[in-house]
């Protein structure tokens, strides 16, 4: 395209710096590789592609590199749920004991960091719309502090790579406390697997079937799954940890010979940016994309309204401000104040979408019509009581992010 104006409204010059301020970060070591991808106004504007997916092996970061997207998969459990609630098959309201009796009559810590025999009966039962929107009262552990955080590591296992059933893992659940009472507080937590466990429980099959049945396959979402099978596994990137003054560590989950019976709605899926996109895409057009709807517009838009209180609200997330500028709906987050938001990153009133783990981020801004993806697989510490050493620090890989967020906003002039 010629001219500094491309026909989607970005300064093309301004644009263009992107990739060489984001490749300054690998360059100096804090991350393996980068891909980026922004669309606009229905076209892809531009993919970038930067550093390596493999350090060892020496292979190049592509456009169609697998990433573990972490709890960017939560946004896809939730819309599945969505889907059953247009089907009438359950409510906001309903008790999820209803499907799940492992989570009936629990019992809620008298203290959050307190000993975990020392709990009083919850006052209500868990709805689903407390596990959509982190008000259930369940925990991780890296976002816990004191016993309950360390009882999820041992009774629970690992949150993406778990030998247990799904219905051995709820009885486990079921048999620890709640950190709060239903509906008191947002608590990040395994929640959204409850949710991909109740799909699979309704639909009457696994949680990848189920999602593959009623997302990926009618978007075509093809490289989007629990396990990455053999063909694809080359494309996978590597995920490293950054360690002051040494290389990179690869610290990448050990992959199980067949697929897993435990597929975690909260963080299990792998995908890349152009299978995301889709998905992005379709809730940008409020459940639908290229002549495919899989919901209601007011069904999305119920999902991108926030529910949390302002009470709710001034209380720190991961030991930061976070929702100083945002607000939580029904399995993401949207921007609800753009000025104060700058201190994360950028966005307009509206934007919505939900970060992963591993340094994975998208966004879908209504106002401009605009989509963004970032893919990395940076590893940071997610044991229990990691919560602690996440007090307002961002590791050096991680200011690629809003690096990349506010060059694409300042290339629209904003």
């Amino acid at each position: 395209m010629d001219g500094a104006q491309s026909p989607a409204g970005f300064d093309r010059d301004a644009l263009a710096q992107m990739p060489t301020a984001l490749k300054a970060i690998v360059d100096q070591g804090s991350l393996a590789g980068i891909v980026t991808l922004v669309w606009k106004g229905g076209e892809i504007v531009r993919v970038d592609t930067l550093g390596q997916r493999d350090v060892a092996g020496g292979l190049p970061m592509q456009r169609d590199t697998l990433f573990r997207i972490a709890s960017m998969t939560k946004p896809v459990t939730s819309l599945a749920i969505m889907m059953l609630l247009e089907e009438g098959k359950l409510r906001l309201e309903d008790p999820v004991s209803h499907w799940i009796p492992e989570l009936g009559g629990m019992q809620v810590l008298k203290d959050p960091a307190g000993p975990l025999d020392q709990t009083v009966p919850a006052t209500r039962e868990i709805t689903v719309e407390d596990l959509m929107t982190h008000r259930a009262g369940l925990a991780y552990g890296f976002t816990s502090v004191g016993p309950i955080a360390y009882a999820h590591e041992k009774k629970l296992g690992h949150a993406l790579v778990n030998p247990m059933t799904p219905d051995a893992w709820l009885k486990a659940l079921g048999e620890l406390p709640l950190s709060y009472q239903p509906g008191e507080r947002f608590h990040y937590s395994h929640a959204t697997d409850v949710l991909g466990f109740l799909v699979a429980r309704i639909d009457g099959k696994p949680l990848g079937q189920a999602l593959r049945d009623r997302i990926f396959a009618p978007l075509g979402m093809d490289d989007t799954f629990f396990w990455c099978p053999p063909e694809k596994l080359g494309r996978l990137a590597k995920l490293y940890e950054a360690v002051e003054g040494a290389p990179l560590r690869d610290v990448s989950l050990p992959r199980t010979e067949t697929a897993p019976v435990f597929e975690g709605g909260g963080g299990g899926l792998i995908s890349t940016a152009d299978d995301y996109l889709k998905f992005a895409r379709l809730m940008l057009g409020r459940g639908a994309v290229d002549g495919v709807r899989l919901v209601k517009p007011e069904t999305v838009d119920l999902m991108t309204a926030n529910r949390l209180t302002e009470a709710q609200r001034a209380l720190p997330f991961l030991g930061m401000p976070f929702w100083l500028s945002q607000g939580f709906g029904l399995g993401v987050s949207m921007i609800m104040d753009a000025e104060k938001h700058q201190w994360m990153g950028a966005g307009a009133e509206g934007a919505f979408g939900w970060p992963g783990a591993f340094g994975t981020w998208w966004q879908a801004d209504p106002k401009n019509d605009l989509i963004l993806i970032y893919l990395i697989q940076d590893s940071i510490p997610l044991g229990p009581e990691a919560v602690t050493a996440m007090q307002g620090q961002r590791p050096t890989g991680r200011i690629a992010l809003p690096i990349f967020q506010k060059l694409v906003y300042a290339a629209l002039g904003q």
